[in-house]
């Protein structure tokens, strides 16, 4: 089967700067915690024909211990993205989440570019114990293999805590075309909006949310914020990648470019979209099991998926990585909550062609 080209750099930083919902790709497993290919397959499938710019692949959604040796699964999985994709004549941005140290993530940055991908999604967990140059020579040695979408992770589940200086450096580096921002910290948001525009690259570096508790307010409120000579300057998330955009990707892709097309317009923002913020955040309070520091965060997006017939079940990689007491009920709750927000009519009408 055909696999997917690289995007030269100049398009895809076009493709970023436009803007686009990039799901975070979830992991098929069977009960076996074996791969399950075909429906790997779907889950793509289902992304693209929602609409999605983009498929993030390799990253935290997708189990960080795909890489471990006994299991194997960083290849497959990025290879089974890239051919998939390769279907559609208009085929997605593909991203590759790249881990580890420098030794490790620049192997993976070249089995990415190898199979067909665009850009890596660079996470720095694990790098604690790095200093800044430490780990903005790390960032280079990747860039120098595939464009980077720098990754502010949540310390909840495995991010380091990154200062505005480090973000400030790394703005610099010309391999970058993207930060996803997702701390969920509001405070370290605005030092990742600041880097951004002191450095002046707020027109060539895309700002994409990953910020799961607060999607709709991100892509609403732009920053204006002080550039290195102090004159205020403008900037703003212009797309989001989210393991929460795994989910119901049909309506967030449809929302999306609602959303889009109002901000390009300077249209006001009808109270009803403004209303959906708070909905978006109960359910992913629901799905990412938040009131247990998140613990069934993979598994509440498979139990949805489960639902809608793309998964065969909820397992993960860790056997101890589940749904906690109650989470279940949660989900129950929000679906019943937010009909409107869930595409399971949808799914319906193609699940089987995409299973095929």
């Amino acid at each position: 089967m055909n696999q997917a080209h690289p995007l030269d750099c100049s398009t895809l930083r076009q493709r970023l700067l436009a803007g686009m919902a990039i799901p975070a790709h979830p992991l098929a497993l069977n009960a076996a915690r074996a791969l399950d290919e075909r429906r790997q397959r779907a889950l793509s499938r289902y992304y693209i024909e929602a609409g999605s710019g983009g498929l993030a692949v390799g990253v935290h959604t997708t189990q960080f211990a795909i890489r471990r040796p006994d299991v194997g699964l960083y290849a497959p999985v990025l290879r089974l993205a890239a051919e998939t994709a390769a279907e559609y004549p208009a085929r997605p941005v593909l991203i590759a989440g790249v881990i580890g140290p420098t030794r490790q993530a620049v192997a993976e940055a070249e089995l990415a570019a190898q199979t067909g991908y665009d850009a890596v999604l660079l996470s720095l967990a694990g790098l604690g114990e790095w200093d800044e140059s430490q780990l903005l020579a790390h960032c280079r040695a990747v860039g120098e293999v595939l464009p980077l979408m720098g990754f502010y992770l949540q310390p909840a589940v495995g991010g380091i805590p990154l200062p505005r200086t480090f973000w400030r450096r790394f703005a610099e580096i010309e391999a970058v075309v993207a930060i996803k921002v997702a701390p969920f910290n509001r405070y370290a948001t605005l030092d990742v909006a600041r880097a951004v525009i002191e450095a002046g690259r707020q027109d060539d570096i895309a700002l994409y949310t990953g910020n799961d508790d607060a999607i709709l307010s991100d892509l609403l409120m732009p920053f204006m914020l002080p550039d290195a000579q102090g004159r205020l300057t403008p900037a703003r998330f212009v797309g989001g990648l989210l393991g929460h955009w795994s989910v119901w990707t049909r309506t967030v892709v449809q929302l999306f470019a609602r959303l889009r097309a109002l901000i390009v317009a300077g249209a006001p923002i009808p109270p009803d979209v403004l209303a959906l913020a708070w909905q978006i955040t109960d359910c992913n309070a629901a799905f990412f099991d938040a009131a247990n520091a998140y613990r069934g965060c993979i598994a509440g997006l498979h139990e949805v998926l489960r639902r809608q017939g793309l998964l065969e079940g909820v397992w993960c990689i860790d056997p101890a990585e589940c749904l906690s007491p109650g989470q279940s009920e949660e989900i129950d709750r929000v679906y019943r909550a937010y009909p409107h927000l869930n595409d399971d009519a949808f799914v319906a009408e193609h699940r089987d062609r995409w299973l095929r």
